[in-house]
């Protein structure tokens, strides 16, 4: 099977740019699974931040938005919904906040409360409000992803590791379980595996570490007003949000794990549910479902994405940490530039802040301290 890229890794980095490249090239993307997005990206708090993360991040989660919405616009439902971003803590915290950052707007302890009257009223002074901040139906897109790649004439491969890489005048053989695949360009989309399938490739490690995330839908006697926002401390030690008439709550766990399939740690919902007990009237009943995701970096926080300087036609699109899905749409639109030769102007300082050649990488020693 001869093609122009080959993408291995099916989760939301590698369908969103099939997406993008299938109309213009031949693609093929291999997952090891047996499924798509199985692993971090169906295991996602669903929602897209604009006031979340470094400039780079909240510059192409502006772009994403502005993106999904004018896909979603020609979908039975819409992909996004709007879901406010309330951030807790004292005047000083949210005045820094505020003060850093466009989108948000700092709100009084009374404007606080009448937006969450579950909160407790002692337990802060003020918040930074995010109206920019949206739900996202994370299986819709990925979805929609897949679907318009293979609409455009990519093909999806699933239960299938790539291995057994040659390279030969220009172009790189693979297997990828059952099947062979030619391709001119090979995209590292492959999560927290990317580091171990650029080795496959002959190219150095960029240090990108997994951290294990958990999440969990919980029950509560009280529940907040299933329109009302998402709410962390300034700390981004814990958060919750309304999930129809259940709560969806993650206690923001950054653990160095190794790639696998990550499961979750009993004891860290239990904590957390105590937490949200001491700063809310919520009371939380019961466990629905729990859920653990990997969210893969490098030291500075930061996507790897670009060609490999050492290694002719390797691409490195991986490190999105806890920014794939709501990054995804415009760093996908990034790389298929990049690939293409089709940047956009303006973009430099992001392709330069993404480089996989920029200062630092590769070097990463695990370490228990790592913002995800």
């Amino acid at each position: 099977m001869d093609c122009d890229v080959l993408i291995v890794g099916g989760g939301v980095a590698g369908l969103s740019l099939a997406w993008r490249l299938a109309p213009s090239l031949g693609v093929v993307l291999v997952e090891a699974e047996d499924s798509l997005a199985y692993h971090t990206s169906s295991r996602s708090a669903r929602q897209m931040q604009p006031a979340y993360g470094p400039a780079p991040i909240q510059e192409l989660t502006r772009r994403s938005i502005a993106m999904v919405e004018r896909l979603s616009a020609r979908l039975p439902a819409p992909i996004l919904m709007p879901r406010p971003m309330l951030t807790l803590g004292t005047a000083g915290e949210v005045a820094r906040l505020v003060a850093g950052n466009s989108n948000l707007v700092a709100l009084t302890h009374a404007e606080t409360m009448e937006r969450s009257p579950e909160l407790r009223p002692s337990t802060f002074e003020a918040s930074a409000l995010d109206c920019t901040a949206m739900e996202v139906d994370v299986p819709a897109l990925l979805e929609h992803y897949r679907s318009q790649a293979v609409a455009a004439g990519a093909v999806v491969l699933t239960g299938s590791p790539a291995s057994g890489v040659e390279s030969s005048q220009g172009r790189c053989r693979v297997s990828a379980g059952s099947h062979t695949i030619t391709a001119g360009t090979v995209v590292d989309a492959a999560g927290a595996w990317a580091d171990a399938v650029a080795a496959q490739f002959g190219a150095r490690p960029r240090g990108l570490q997994p951290h294990r995330r958990s999440v969990a839908i919980v029950s509560t006697q009280n529940p907040p007003d299933p329109g009302g926002p998402m709410v962390e401390p300034a700390d981004e030690s814990f958060y919750y949000r309304p999930d129809g008439g259940l709560l969806l709550i993650s206690p923001c766990e950054s653990v160095p794990a190794d790639p696998g399939d990550a499961q979750v740690e009993e004891a860290d919902i239990t904590e957390l549910i105590q937490r949200i007990g001491e700063v809310t009237t919520v009371g939380i009943t019961g466990v629905v479902r729990a859920w653990t995701g990997l969210r893969t970096q490098p030291a500075d926080g930061l996507p790897v994405v670009g060609f490999d300087a050492d290694v002719p036609g390797f691409f490195w699109l991986a490190g999105q940490g806890g920014y794939g899905i709501q990054t995804s749409a415009a760093l996908a639109t990034l790389a298929a530039g990049l690939i293409t030769g089709g940047t956009a102007d303006g973009d430099g300082w992001l392709v330069e802040a993404l480089s996989p050649q920029r200062a630092g990488l590769g070097w990463a020693k695990r370490s228990s301290a790592c913002r995800a």
